[in-house]
Formats: C-alpha cells, structure tokens, sequence
C-alpha cells in the first residue's frame, strides 16, 4: 500500500509543509528512517534526530517550529502523538482486511452461523453451534468451542482457544495463546488429603472493544459468568479468576493476578505484577502501582503502592523510613549507649 503525504494529511486533518506528492509506504521511528517512511516527532528530546532523518514525511505538532532546515515533508497536526496512532490503526486495519477466505486444512461445523468478509485460517477448530460475526479474522491454529459466539470485526490471533458457551463481543481482539473460559482453580479438600473438583458450569463474557494479550487466561465462573466489560486492555500473561468483573475501560499489566469473585471498577489502572486477593471490591479510578498486593476492598480514586498496598502518600513515608533504618538503627545504638553513661554517671 502507498499513499501520498496529502492523503495522510487529509486524513488526519492536517497540514503539509513540503513536497506533499511524495508518496509513502510504510512508517519507521525518526532515529531510524528510511526514505519512502512516515515518522513522527511529539516529544521535543528526540528534536535533534529530525534534522537528519532519512523519512519522507514526518508528523509535527502544530507548535513545532524547526531550528534548522530539514530534508522530509512535514505534516503539522494538533498532536503529533495521537496522530500516528490513529495513522497506525487506519493502517493496521487496511492490512487485516485484505485476509478473507478459508484455509485448508481446517474444520468449521456445518451448524455454525457465519457473518460476511470471514477469515478462517488453517488447522482452525470451529465448534457446533458457533456464531461468529462480520469481518472476523480467524488465524491458524484457533479453537473455538461449542456454543461460542464471536462478534462483528474481531480478531483471534494463532493459538487463541475459546471453550464452551463463551461469549465474545465487537471489536475484540484476543493475541496468541491467550484463553477464555478455562475452569477456575476450585477445588475441595478431602479428609485424606486429596481434593475434589469442583465443576464450573459459567462461562466467559468479553464486551465490546476488548483486547487480550498473549498468553492472559480468563476463568469461566464458577456458577454464572467472569465479565469483562467494554474497552478494557489486558496485557500478557495475566490471569483473570473464576466470576471475576473487570470493569469499562480498566487497564491491566502484564503478570497481574487476579483472584476469584473480585470486581474491579471503571477506569482503574493496575502495573505489572499486581496481585489482588480474592471476594473483594475494588472501586472507579483506582490506580495500583507494580508489584502491589491487593488484600482488602478499595474506595474510588485511591491510588495504591507497596506489598500489603496502601495510600500512596503513606506508602511514600514508608519507603523514605525504610531507606534510612540502617541510620536509624546506628542512631538508636548511639542513644542507648549515651543513656547508660548518663545513668551510670549518676
């Protein structure tokens, strides 16, 4: 695919200062540019690089006045930053849409009820009694279990496995070998020691605008339903626990762990590696620093750090204290000392 820098320009309702016929073929970072390449600029430490760049066209913010002269065409935009990305997604999306058809070999039920522009690829697994939506993109190796419905322009990456009676919403996109609707970790003791499973008979619920990174497990519920609600973004290798709620637009790292029947609020944001204890509460616009562990119910708007987690104010003390206990100690020792000479003295 080539455009031309008005094109972008008109795109992105921006302007061209330069050679706006110069055509474009794919992006690259500023630092490293190749010609026939769209760059952009938004953070002014990276300036310097704009004036040897070897990128055609290069994205501005409307403030940007350059210093030296400078080789490629720009395009001037109110923000450079959110520009690319939507630039990218326009991009990416061209890109995805070009699959369509299906691959052999690969098993799709003759039940199944299927939407227009599908992509199937191979060694796919369709399930009985699937719905899957229009321009959905299926790539090799995906399972999809029995009852499963995937809605309208999703996308399931190679290796994405979907059990029984999961639903899936619009616009979603799952990235290899992540997992919906697995059993839940529940198990009974036993008086000699072995457990007893506990069968889980929910299922799995993404909403719309959902993206799941690669290798995130989502836990059926137990009875009932883990739901993950509208335009939340789950990094890698995080696990969701049975009857779970995630809610609008929350934002989960990479390696969090999140125990069974805990719901979280909208628009909260949880680091890497987080761990949340089970059967709590945590509240709207929560914000949880990496590597905190979660153990009781949260308010709204709180933002936590440390291991157990508490306010960030407090947790700052905290640490500036533990930075200085080995001065602390020397301290108290000199104190103790200097009491037993004064009562010694006495």
């Amino acid at each position: 695919m080539e455009f031309k820098a008005t094109d972008i320009a008109a795109f992105l309702q921006g302007d061209v200062v330069g050679n706006g016929d110069i055509k474009i073929y794919n992006v690259s970072k500023i630092e490293e540019g190749k010609p026939g390449t769209l760059a952009f600029l938004a953070n002014t430490k990276y300036e310097n690089y704009i004036y040897e760049t070897q990128a055609s066209v290069v994205l501005v913010n409307k403030s940007f006045e350059p210093q030296k002269n400078i080789s490629a065409t720009l395009i001037k935009v109110d923000d450079a930053y959110k520009a690319f990305a939507s630039l990218l997604e326009f991009y990416f999306m061209a890109k995805s849409n070009l699959k369509t058809g299906i691959e052999q070999p690969s098993f799709i039920h003759e039940s199944i009820q299927a939407g227009t522009d599908i992509y199937v690829g191979a060694f796919a697994f369709i399930s009985k009694n699937v719905r899957i939506g229009n321009n959905v993109k299926i790539y090799p190796h995906v399972f999809i279990g029995e009852n499963v419905s995937v809605g309208d322009n999703c996308i399931l990456y190679s290796g994405v496995k979907i059990y029984d009676d999961c639903i899936i919403g619009n616009r979603c996109i799952l990235h290899s070998g992540c997992v919906v609707g697995a059993d839940g970790f529940g198990f009974v003791p036993q008086n000699d020691g072995t457990y007893k499973k506990i069968p889980h008979v929910g299922n799995s619920i993404l909403e719309d605008d959902v993206e799941i990174g690669a290798n995130t497990t989502i836990d059926r519920g137990t009875i009932g339903s883990t739901i993950i609600r509208n335009g939340v973004k789950i990094d890698n290798l995080v696990h969701i626990a049975h009857n779970c709620e995630i809610g609008a637009n929350t934002a989960i790292a990479a390696q969090t762990g999140i125990a069974g029947t805990t719901k979280i609020g909208e628009n909260c944001k949880l680091g890497g590696q987080v761990g949340v204890a089970g059967h709590i509460n945590i509240g709207n616009n929560v914000h949880i620093g990496a590597q905190s562990g979660v153990s009781n119910s949260v308010k709204d708007n709180e933002t936590l750090l440390m291991t157990p987690a508490f306010n960030i104010k407090d947790a700052v003390k905290t640490a500036v204290i533990f930075k200085n206990l080995p001065q602390l100690r020397e301290e108290i020792i000199q104190l103790k000392k200097d009491v037993k000479l004064l009562k010694s003295n006495k």
